[in-house]
């Protein structure tokens, strides 16, 4: 079979699968959970744990975000960032997505109880729950406080990595969940601002949408700052050192600046800059957690 053959048949097929698992937004999942398990032993975790909870979470969140492709179709068919997904342009149907979701939701979860221990299982159960239909279905149509409230879903990672090695669910691994739930509305509410028409066209009611423009850079320069001060916490309680705390100030302070000058010179092209930003912050963040647990 020729490559062109290939790129036409089963490969470009496997891709269009992929397509639906949103793969850039469950490798930050996949990250943040895997930090969760370094972080919650005081050496090495055992291999079996990463592994199988790696496995098991991503293939978790991937159904989660097929459902959501299932769910938004017709609303992703009208938004230009994401009418190329495979549902809107008509080259995977409902029913092979309920299929292929069902089928990695169903393996995920197996594996985590078998491999990995139940707790990890019922969490990320709970999780795909909240995601795929909480959020998804309930919240995001009704209140322009669905990412808000559905944050709590997204949030979620590192105690399903914490859980998948320590089989339990301390305080610390809570810190890690409000770090990544205060994160979510500055970070998701930047790529609004910059979206407002898209999401009004699609009838969604998105914070910049429903409360303008102005409003939404306000709510994001505060939760900035709550951010600001949740990410010091981890130093408070001992669970981190020195390295840690000076990551988190100077990434904090350049979120901190994106926000007020978001609020100050809007411009579409600075709320993209800031959103980018937003995911690379949590990345540093999380791998100066990393580091510093290694480090001490």
């Amino acid at each position: 079979m020729t490559a062109l053959a290939l790129s036409h048949g089963p490969l470009r097929r496997a891709r269009q699968f992929l397509a639906l698992t949103k793969p850039r937004v469950v490798t930050l999942i996949v990250f943040t959970a895997v930090i969760g398990m370094f972080l919650a032993s005081p050496g090495w975790p055992p291999l079996n744990a990463v592994l199988f909870g790696t496995l098991g979470i991503a293939l978790a969140a991937g159904a989660a975000a097929a459902i959501n492709c299932l769910v938004e179709q017709k609303i992703d068919a009208v938004m230009a960032r994401t009418r190329g997904r495979p549902l809107p342009r008509g080259d995977i149907t409902s029913l092979q997505t309920l299929a292929f979701a069902s089928v990695m939701g169903v393996a995920g979860l197996a594996i985590l109880y078998a491999r990995v221990n139940a707790l990890t299982m019922w969490l990320t159960l709970a999780t795909f729950v909240g995601y795929a239909v909480i959020y998804t279905v309930l919240l995001k149509p009704a209140t322009p406080q669905n990412i808000v409230i559905g944050g709590a879903s997204g949030a979620m990672p590192p105690v399903l990595g914490w859980a998948a090695v320590a089989n339990d669910v301390t305080a610390e691994a809570l810190l890690l969940f409000l770090i990544i739930f205060v994160w979510t509305p500055p970070h998701f509410w930047a790529l609004a601002l910059y979206r407002a028409k898209e999401y009004a066209k699609a009838g969604l009611p998105m914070l910049p949408v429903t409360h303008g423009s102005e409003y939404t850079r306000l709510q994001i320069g505060l939760y900035t700052a709550a951010l600001f001060a949740v990410t010091l916490l981890p130093y408070a309680i001992r669970m981190s050192g020195a390295i840690y705390l000076v990551a988190a100030v100077t990434l904090g302070a350049i979120f901190m600046g994106y926000a007020v000058a978001l609020y100050r010179r809007y411009s579409d092209a600075l709320a993209r800059r800031t959103f980018r930003y937003s995911i690379v912050y949590l990345a540093a963040l999380f791998s100066a957690l990393l580091v510093d647990h290694y480090w001490q």
